[in-house]
């Protein structure tokens, strides 16, 4: 099983396993808010630059932790079709409506406004600090589908091993530090340390990412 002290151990460990991408045409996603810790170090050690995309989860009405569908900023929709069988429509139209533009609000805030990154012909590099449904991810990979990349690749420290054979049927490439078959119900259960990540600390990361593509 893998254990990490914090996601910049985690971040450490995924740039290793990634060594292969260093230099190549890539762009580095990371999926806010934790997942920006990992994504950082990853585009260090990658020399690519850095940026996010934000899906949204919308969650069970019973348990919001419970993610039943995901959402993307374009309106890319995934969802566990079993769960949303079962769903109030009017409800999940509503819940999805405000998420699409939660995500859309987040995204202006981490940038700052600026446009994605360029990534048509290239490498995209999806970075998260570990997936648990996978339903974010699949959100996020449909999205950057649509901006032409050549390539994509889902980059996680731990993923359940189910989720990680749907995934690798949605992207060219899934690296993974760890597939249990026995997942342990959560993320964080998998980290010594899993504190939260406040968007101040989002905002900074990027700025310094930024600034260092410029400089570089």
């Amino acid at each position: 099983m893998a254990f990490f002290l914090n996601r910049e151990d985690a971040g450490r460990q995924l740039a290793t396993a990634l060594a292969a991408y260093r230099g190549a045409e890539a762009v580095v996603y990371a999926l806010p808010r934790g997942g920006v810790v990992l994504g950082a170090i990853v585009a260090r050690a990658l020399v690519a630059p850095l940026d996010v995309l934000t899906p949204r989860k919308v969650g069970h009405p019973l348990n919001p932790e419970y993610a039943i569908c995901a959402v993307s900023g374009s309106g890319e929709l995934v969802c566990n079709e079993a769960e949303r069988a079962h769903a109030d429509p009017h409800w999940l139209e509503t819940e999805v409506a405000y998420e699409r533009a939660e995500s859309e609000r987040r995204r202006v805030l981490y940038t700052d406004a600026r446009p994605p990154v360029p990534v048509a012909g290239k490498t995209a590099i999806l970075v998260d600090d570990g997936i648990a449904t996978g339903l974010t991810m699949r959100a996020a990979l449909r999205e950057v589908r649509h901006r032409g990349p050549a390539r994509v690749v889902v980059a996680i420290p731990i993923i359940p091993a189910q989720t990680a054979e749907v995934l690798r049927r949605e992207a060219d490439d899934v690296v993974a530090l760890d597939t249990p078959t026995l997942f342990l119900g959560a993320v964080g259960a998998y980290y010594q340390e899993f504190r939260q990540i406040t968007d101040a600390e989002v905002m900074a990361l990027l700025r310094v990412a930024q600034g260092g593509r410029h400089a570089a």
